[in-house]
């Protein structure tokens, strides 16, 4: 899809963007005891195998270059907090605010179900805005840690060497953009950088790449997304580059039903911060033996 028709399928009423229902995907619905398996997840109370939720993120990009051009891939940010999970083929559909300005600007996003429930509540932005985003006024407010049992050896502050970026293999990222609700030219041939840019959900899991020096010991246990913000530093994200990337954890919680982490992981090519991702990453209480009484 080109990014003019992109553009030109989202509404505009009362300075409100509204962009068209999709449905999106589970992937890994083949992922025996992830919360993206229907035998798992419904053990845990959801209705099914949830869609993760950085392929909604994905829906997002026409909108974000509507509203602040296509510099946003250079230098904007989109932070989502996620509110309900969808199954496969859910249909959704995202939403924004008409910014005031195209630089240095920031403004609400959020995503429904046809039912006019939240899938996720959260921020885009370019530049320097001198507002927080979602994420970053989130992080402001973080609790004392509470009990915590899976994450009683983790100790925020922790700051990973930098390990190389795992880039889906082609199959794997041909296979995601055939199944992206907005597949963009640009992630798939020439864009105005040259080669093929990443969108920033599908680039998530490179940004995962420090994740395991964290020692979380998180084997058996399910885990899900529960925020996520990409900020392009110097972008855009090129799908064709080899990057390092470098963790440090910033926080440990817990909530009734889960613990969590937060952290932020950064991009880097050649001694230059491409991108940063900061990540709430939820393990479900009711999947660790260690909450079993």
């Amino acid at each position: 899809m080109d990014i003019d028709s992109a553009m030109a399928a989202i509404e505009e009423a009362d300075g409100i963007l509204t962009g068209p229902f999709r449905a999106p995907a589970n992937l890994a619905a083949d992922s025996a005891g992830s919360i993206h398996d229907d035998k798992t997840a419904q053990g845990l109370g959801f209705r099914g195998g949830t869609v993760a939720g950085s392929v909604h993120m994905q829906q997002f990009p026409p909108m974000l270059v509507r509203m602040f051009g296509p510099e946003w891939f250079e230098h904007g940010t989109i932070s989502t907090y996620f509110r309900n999970a969808t199954m496969h083929g859910e249909r959704v559909r995202p939403f924004g605010r008409v910014p005031a300005a195209r630089t240095d600007a920031l403004t609400t996003i959020w995503m429904e179900r046809e039912d006019g429930s939240s899938v996720l509540e959260g921020t885009a932005s370019i530049g320097t805005p001198n507002v927080p985003t979602c994420i970053e006024e989130r992080l402001q407010a973080v609790p004392d840690r509470g009990e915590t049992r899976i994450l009683a050896h983790v100790e925020p502050g922790i700051v990973t060497d930098a390990v190389p970026a795992r880039m889906p293999d082609p199959v794997r990222l041909e296979r995601q953009i055939a199944a992206m609700t907005e597949p963009l030219d640009w992630y798939d041939g020439p864009s105005p950088w040259g080669g093929p840019i990443m969108n920033p959900g599908a680039a998530v899991g490179m940004f995962r790449a420090p994740e395991a020096l964290f020692n979380l010991n998180r084997e058996g246990i399910v885990g899900l997304f529960g925020a996520i913000e990409i900020k392009h530093l110097n972008g855009p994200i090129l799908r064709d580059h080899q990057y390092d990337c470098r963790g440090e954890l910033l926080a440990v919680g817990s909530t009734p039903k889960s613990e969590y982490i937060w952290y932020r992981s950064t991009l880097d090519e050649g001694g230059t911060d491409i991108a940063q991702m900061i990540m709430m990453l939820r393990f479900m209480k009711a999947s660790s033996a260690h909450w079993s009484n």
